[in-house]
């Protein structure tokens, strides 16, 4: 996911969201105020309907957050390190760097966040029941109730990366003790609600041209992705097994020096393979990453005048890999991160380069092996 938007941190937590957040959040505004909320509660006007649907989407994108904090808070417990949690357009992903450490902890953490959909749709339904308020209250806090329970009843299918689906797979893995074997058997079912979900959407809208429907296909698309991703993965750790990250590493990198300009820099590397980002010296301390990206984001007429130290990012915001970590760690990390590459240091020193294309060449020289 890029394009992403660190709006602060919760526990140390960072919290982003990603640019289709806003698509989602206006076709949900939309809904409620022209649909839902007139047939649910009709009589009232249209600006009342307004702020119904502006609160309701507010609190309930919170609800969301709350749902990933509690997956987050409950891995952190249980020794796995966080990278953050990002909305986007299918709702919410807490980004874990590591891999989970046991059946229990994977149960532990996959039942965290839907007990906290579960407290809070049932403490919205009890609220909208009580004698509290007027029509537009209740009416938004029944419907935050309902939601929120059906987000629960969704999310506990048993398919991955659903949490139901992480709840299967830590079943699979105790009674078995085979993590790979789990996890096939779990993105299995996973591809297979997907394949349920677009042709129920295709159904919805043909036949009765439901807006509904590409709403489900929609997701059983996103849910068919994402399945395939968790396989993809697992075959990534396979046939990185017993590699360190300097065996996949690129070794002596272009470097960028922090008091350059962009202009400089740029010039430099004429006849040069480009790379997606190149680490960041001053007087051999390495200072952080630049990431391409970033230089094309500036007009050139700012290239002489920028230093390239003002559009780096610092080593605190990258990933920093020793050459001795094991390359399915450093995978790990990089798919954590919001930049898929990453530093790698030895005793304090740079001694290489790590990102995704490194990774998808050994990968790919691997597979070639062993056809």
């Amino acid at each position: 996911m890029h394009h992403n938007f660190t709006i602060g941190r919760i526990a140390g937590i960072r919290i982003s969201f990603n640019w289709s957040w806003l698509i989602v959040f206006a076709l949900i505004v939309w809904s409620l105020e022209s649909n839902v909320f007139p047939a649910q509660d009709p009589g009232l006007s249209t600006s009342t309907y307004v702020i119904m649907a502006l609160i309701a989407a507010i609190v309930f994108f919170a609800s969301i957050l709350l749902h990933e904090l509690g997956h987050s808070i409950v891995a952190r417990r249980n020794g796995m390190e966080i990278e953050g949690i990002t909305l986007w357009l299918f709702g919410g992903v807490a980004q874990f760097k590591d891999s989970f450490k046991s059946p229990g902890a994977e149960f532990r953490i996959g039942t965290a966040g839907p007990a906290v959909s579960f407290v809070l749709g049932g403490a919205f339904v009890g609220l909208a029941f009580l004698p509290i308020g007027s029509t537009p209250v209740t009416g938004t806090l029944f419907w935050l109730g309902y939601i929120n329970l059906f987000l629960l009843v969704f999310n506990l299918l048993p398919a991955l990366p659903l949490d139901g689906g992480r709840v299967l797979r830590s079943a699979l893995w105790k009674a078995k003790g085979d993590f790979a074997w789990a996890t096939r058997i779990s993105a299995s079912f996973g591809r297979g609600f997907g394949y349920l979900m677009i042709g129920g959407g295709v159904v919805l809208f043909i036949t009765y041209g439901s807006v509904s429907g590409i709403w489900l296909a929609l997701i059983g698309w996103f849910l068919l992705g994402a399945a395939g991703n968790e396989t993809r993965f697992l075959r990534a750790r396979e046939a990185l097994e017993g590699l360190c990250v300097r065996d996949v590493m690129t070794r002596e990198p272009v470097t960028a020096p922090a008091d350059e300009t962009l202009g400089e820099f740029i010039d430099t590397l004429a006849g040069w393979a480009r790379h997606s980002a190149y680490p960041v010296v001053s007087n051999g301390d390495v200072l952080g990453l630049l990431p391409f990206r970033t230089i094309a984001h500036h007009p050139r007429s700012e290239w002489e005048a920028r230093l390239v130290r003002d559009s780096m990012l610092t080593k605190d915001q990258v990933p920093v890999l020793d050459s001795e970590d094991s390359a399915e760690e450093a995978l790990n990390e990089l798919m954590g991160g919001e930049i898929h590459c990453g530093l790698v240091l030895h005793d304090g020193e740079l001694v290489g380069f790590l990102s995704f294309s490194d990774l998808a060449r050994v990968l790919s020289q691997r597979d070639s092996f062993r056809r």
